[in-house]
């Protein structure tokens, strides 16, 4: 039965990663009638919450690092006194649960939220946990994770869930992304390239080497991040800087994806049943994204080649391997059932 009177108060952010899995989540809250709130900073989460409609509440938030600098003695005095603020926003709101998908900004809210008693949740999307959840663990009632192996990394108060996924991107329409497009050539496959919001300039680049083979047999979507266009023209190839409207659409008439392996991303293609040609960031990352494209690659869902092998050959290569073995992904990802995920969380919460 939903409870009347809940309230959840939402944090997490540094990285629209650590932001969008709510949006999966808010639905399902407002059907159950919750109350629901963001405590975050101004930086990327500010913009994509308020877009959505739901309560944006401030703090001062330092990020926290995994190295020797000297922002860090400047970013620890940010995080107390992000901590006081989040102390004062709960105390005010009193929500019966906090909820957080990591990211820098969420360690101060989870740390005021314990001082006073209210529980904490946390999710980890990837494999192997970042620093703040290594932190909110501490403060945690559960910490859910993505990928069944972190629960024998973490143990203790781990609990395996899957990550939500959006349900709209299951509503896209082939024709309105062909009209996107601007095809013509019905009878051809489509490959989409992703490298997230801010494009991924080491894909972007093999791939600007791999056009003119490309375009003799596919379709090339390509998601190339603000400012990174390509010079590249012909009736076969679409580039976009940033989708945000209309994504689904691309996702319906795209046959294989060439990715980045953020979590997030991965398990809706993996939920959309796309075979995908995963690129993990590998130079200036802690290594997840590798971690989870070792995970996807020995579950049988998706091709892997790493950046520092990444060439124009390479890439051909392996997009043909792909679509040569494209039933075979298929036919793996067809076994996952990654849309529990919402219920399993929601329901979870509702507990407290």
């Amino acid at each position: 039965m939903p409870k009347s009177n809940f309230k959840i108060c939402l944090t997490g952010g540094g990285t629209a990663g650590h932001v969008v899995p709510h949006f999966a989540l808010y639905p399902e809250m407002q059907a159950r009638g919750w109350e629901v709130f963001y405590i975050g900073s101004k930086a990327i989460e500010k913009g994509l919450v308020e877009a959505k409609g739901i309560p944006f509440k401030t703090i001062t938030a330092g990020k926290l690092r995994r190295y020797f600098s000297l922002k860090n003695l400047i970013d620890i005095f940010k995080v107390g006194f992000g901590c006081l603020q989040a102390f004062v926003i709960l105390l005010i709101d009193r929500p019966n649960v906090v909820f957080s998908k990591g990211g820098f900004v969420a360690v101060p809210v989870a740390l005021a939220a314990w001082i006073l008693c209210i529980p904490v949740v946390s999710h980890e999307s990837d494999v192997t946990p970042g620093l703040a959840n290594k932190i909110i663990k501490r403060f945690a009632k559960k910490l859910l994770v993505t990928f069944p192996e972190t629960v024998k990394l973490l143990g203790g108060n781990a609990v395996h869930v899957g990550t939500p996924i959006r349900k709209e991107l299951f509503n896209g329409d082939h024709a309105k992304g062909i009209a996107m497009c601007g095809f013509k050539n019905a009878d051809l496959p489509t490959i989409l390239v992703m490298g997230g919001s801010q494009g991924a300039q080491r894909i972007n680049e093999a791939l600007s080497d791999s056009l003119e083979i490309l375009v003799r047999n596919y379709r090339i979507v390509h998601l190339c991040g603000a400012g990174k266009a390509l010079d590249f023209k012909h009736e076969r190839y679409r580039s976009f800087e940033y989708v945000s409207e209309g994504l689904e659409d691309l996702f319906a008439i795209a046959d294989v994806v060439i990715s980045r392996a953020g979590a997030n991303s991965i398990f809706e293609l993996l939920a959309l049943k796309k075979p995908m040609l995963l690129i993990p960031l590998s130079v200036g990352s802690r290594g997840d994204q590798v971690v989870n494209a070792k995970s996807f690659e020995k579950q049988g869902y998706a091709v892997v080649l790493q950046e520092s092998h990444l060439t124009s050959e390479a890439l051909i290569e392996r997009i043909q391997l792909l679509f040569d073995k494209q039933e075979f992904y298929e036919e793996n990802q067809s076994r996952f059932e990654g849309v529990q995920a919402t219920k399993k969380i929601i329901d979870i919460l509702g507990t407290y």
